[in-house]
């Protein structure tokens, strides 16, 4: 731009846009100067006036009053007289934009006429549990069916909430290297989102999430062994936090094969995953080791051989990662029915309840940790934390309870439950779901989803057209094989129809 110049960030000290020439009248130079201090006093009331009216707009001058007015709080921006000569209008309360709404509870013949339309459908198959309830105060508004149903992934609703309420939203999981002598150890936490390095193979940042990876901890290893002299280690892993089959006994033979899930391991990368491909790594600790000793020669540290299983017990750390906190992974599990995550956080629910890490420890520490938080699964009964295992079995009833507790005031930590839940038609797993049946239903149910062959599930809350919060479970475990995705479709606008119900009463 003419007559500007930009250096620094900052605009170079302007030029006069015009001078008297060399030789002019003395009397014209003394009018130019006259009429710049006209400007300038004008300049100057103007921004006392500005200054005058952003002082008591943003009650800047309460801040610099003494004590004794500090003490007394900051004062009601209506009492604030405007400064002399400023006229403001009166401050008036607003007329309110509609009457509240005396409605409190959940009108049960509105739940099921608009439930009716799809319940009957036969595409849902034989078996459907239903339950409707309101977000607090009585129990059930309406039900359909008795006993249990095979869940699928909304068992992730009971895991997450019991690693909640067993750890604390801001729990981490800590990977570490501990030294003795010559030999290092990578001691597994238990992180179900640690990586490689902080950006994938493919040089994309990782998705929500932040997460801990294995060249950072190999730059501080090596900044640490290079203090102490030394440039040249054997390495060992250590996964012994977690005990027991790595993969669930309950599980289809081809699980992990088909790359569905890995073997469940307290030291992994990308959750097992093989570096190219959808497959899994056999052994998902050894692999982490590998990529670890990968990193640390990169950052100038020779691991002499190949990384083995061992266990440096009582071994000072050289230096350590941390998770995201648990918040965070409860809600990447719950947005897009993270088997892999789903299970480690069974397991450190067994490790936070009964001190061993094993899924036996973890299917016990969830009831344990439910029941003291007042829902008892009764005859349900779930061998994992994914819900793939198809012998798993839940009363709909507990996962209205268990998201009725999430969504309560009296639980703040267990929030996370609750905004993980994807959002239909816009987040997670219902990002593409729902766009049949009735269209109000869409960005007023936020569920999880179950799928198995003939399984069909949804949990989560509605919010229908009059601002009620519903909270529901729907579940069919005996759909025909060929019928699964309509199956789906029926589910969902049962779902989306409680979306835009005027369900109140």
């Amino acid at each position: 731009m003419v007559g500007s110049d930009v250096r620094h960030g900052r605009p170079a000290t302007p030029r006069p846009a015009h001078r008297p020439a060399h030789g002019a009248a003395p009397g014209a130079a003394r009018a130019d100067r006259g009429a710049v201090r006209g400007t300038l006093a004008l300049v100057l009331v103007l921004a006392l006036v500005a200054g005058g009216l952003a002082a008591w707009h943003y009650d800047v001058i309460d801040r610099f009053r003494g004590a004794d007015d500090a003490a007394a709080g900051p004062a009601d921006p209506t009492t604030v007289a405007p400064p002399t000569g400023v006229e403001a209008p009166e401050v008036t309360a607003p007329d309110p934009v509609a009457a509240p709404s005396p409605r409190r509870g959940v009108d049960a013949a509105a739940v099921r006429a608009a439930l009716a339309p799809y319940l009957g459908d036969r595409d849902l198959g034989r078996h459907l549990l239903v339950e409707v309830a309101p977000l607090t105060g009585a129990r059930a508004a309406f039900t359909s069916g008795r006993g249990t149903a095979m869940p699928a992934s909304t068992t992730k609703v009971v895991t997450t909430t019991a690693a909640l309420l067993a750890l604390g939203p801001d729990h981490v999981f800590t990977t570490e290297v501990r030294a003795s002598g010559n030999r290092i150890a990578l001691v597994g936490g238990g992180d179900p989102y640690l990586e490689r390095g902080p950006v994938g193979l493919d040089g994309a940042p990782w998705p929500y999430p932040a997460r801990a990876d294995l060249e950072t901890l190999a730059q501080a290893t090596a900044e640490a062994l290079r203090a102490d002299g030394r440039r040249r280690v054997r390495l060992v892993v250590d996964d012994s936090a977690f005990t027991g089959p790595a993969e669930n006994p309950t599980w289809e033979d081809d699980y992990v094969s088909s790359g569905e899930a890995a073997p469940t391991s307290a030291l992994w990368v990308d959750q097992g995953r093989v570096r190219t491909g959808l497959g899994r790594v056999p052994d998902p600790a050894v692999e982490a080791g590998t990529s670890f000793a990968e990193a640390l020669a990169a950052a100038g540290i020779t691991v002499v051989g190949a990384p083995t299983r061992g266990v440096l017990a009582g071994a000072p750390v050289l230096a350590s990662v941390d998770s995201p906190p648990l918040r965070q992974i409860v809600e990447r599990a719950l947005e897009v029915s993270d088997n892999d995550a789903s299970e480690v956080l069974l397991r450190q629910v067994g490790i936070a309840v009964g001190g061993e890490g094993s899924i036996e420890a973890g299917r016990a520490g969830v009831r344990t940790v439910l029941r003291r938080a007042g829902i008892d699964l009764g005859a349900s009964e779930l061998y994992d934390g994914s819900g793939l295992s198809r012998q798993n079995r839940l009363d709909p009833s507990v996962l209205v309870d268990v998201l009725r507790l999430a969504a309560s005031g009296d639980h703040p930590g267990l929030r996370p439950v609750v905004t993980g839940l994807p959002v239909a038609g816009f987040t997670g797993s219902l990002t593409d779901r729902m766009t049949e049946g009735p269209f109000a239903g869409l960005g007023r149910v936020r569920a999880k989803t179950g799928t198995l062959s003939a399984v069909t599930s949804l949990a989560g809350l509605a919010t229908d057209v009059d601002g009620t919060v519903l909270v529901f479970a729907l579940m069919a475990d005996r759909v025909s094989l060929e019928k699964g995705l309509d199956a789906r479709v029926v589910m969902d606008a049962a779902a989306a129809a409680l979306g835009a119900c005027a369900c109140a009463s």
